[in-house]
């Protein structure tokens, strides 16, 4: 029997990148997961690719960002199945237009990096914790980034937006922890993703030199893959990982090991 079957698993920002690969390893685990994302074309092309795997994927399309919409998530994940076992906080956006210093950005794009990337977690924790609590528990994992801990110039909405989801973890953690409600983290380094081929895109021409300058000084040489957080997930998500709370994983292929991102 695969370690998930019948548990209910919602992820915001599913259908791309590091999220696709979290529905696509939750539900060959045999989860039963809601995948939501604003991107409809992508949504399905993950539903089509869990087809053959023990568990399933279900699309719904979501704006994390909005109350109304978090809430209907919850909604649906109990209606269509049982209330979620695991929330996992994926969804998070890099415009390559706010690389800027911070007196450069514009009021609109910090307020909407942060309403994506932090008050979304904020917004789905507060819709999926009654539902946890009369069940007994669940587990919550945010989706951080080591530029939470490190950061670069130029990032400075992106930095703050994982670094206070770091600090709402932790909170989080100790405000729950009695209902067996178990909040983690996990801070991904340099993902194969496209979020970041928009960011090497954004750099110059050529993106092969770009690639090779971001991957030459992680002590790990290459970029990490979507399914190298998946299986980080899917460990803390776990019962094998009971005993953890309010703390942070990196995958970073050792990137905070030596010390900065960048």
């Amino acid at each position: 029997m695969a370690e998930y079957t019948d548990r209910v698993v919602i992820v915001t920002g599913g259908a791309k990148g590091i999220g696709r690969g979290i529905c696509l390893a939750f539900a060959r685990e045999g989860a039963r997961v809601l995948c939501a994302d604003i991107d409809e074309t992508a949504g399905a092309e993950v539903v089509g690719a869990s087809e053959d795997l023990d568990g399933t994927v279900h699309f719904q399309a979501a704006d994390a960002a909005d109350d109304e919409a978090c809430r209907a998530l919850v909604e649906t994940a109990a209606a269509r199945w049982q209330p979620a076992d695991v929330v996992v906080n994926n969804v998070g956006i890099q415009p390559p237009s706010s690389y800027v210093p911070a007196h450069e950005l514009p009021l609109e794009m910090w307020d909407r990096i942060l309403d994506v990337n932090l008050k979304s977690s904020f917004l789905m924790t507060r819709h999926c914790i009654a539902p946890m609590i009369e069940r007994g528990g669940g587990v919550i994992i945010n989706i951080a980034s080591i530029q939470g801990l490190q950061s670069m110039k130029s990032v400075s909405a992106y930095a703050a937006s994982k670094g206070g989801l770091l600090s709402l973890t932790r909170q989080l953690a100790l405000e729950y922890g009695e209902h067996n409600i178990r909040v983690l983290a996990v801070n991904p380094g340099a993902i194969d993703t496209p979020l970041l081929e928009a960011a090497v895109a954004y750099r110059g021409d050529d993106r092969e030199q770009i690639r090779k300058q971001i991957v030459a000084p992680q002590p790990i040489r290459r970029m990490g893959r979507p399914e190298d957080i998946a299986d980080a997930v899917l460990f803390l998500a776990s019962d094998k990982a009971s005993f953890m709370t309010g703390e942070y994983v990196c995958v970073d292929g050792g990137m905070m090991a030596r010390g900065a991102w960048a």
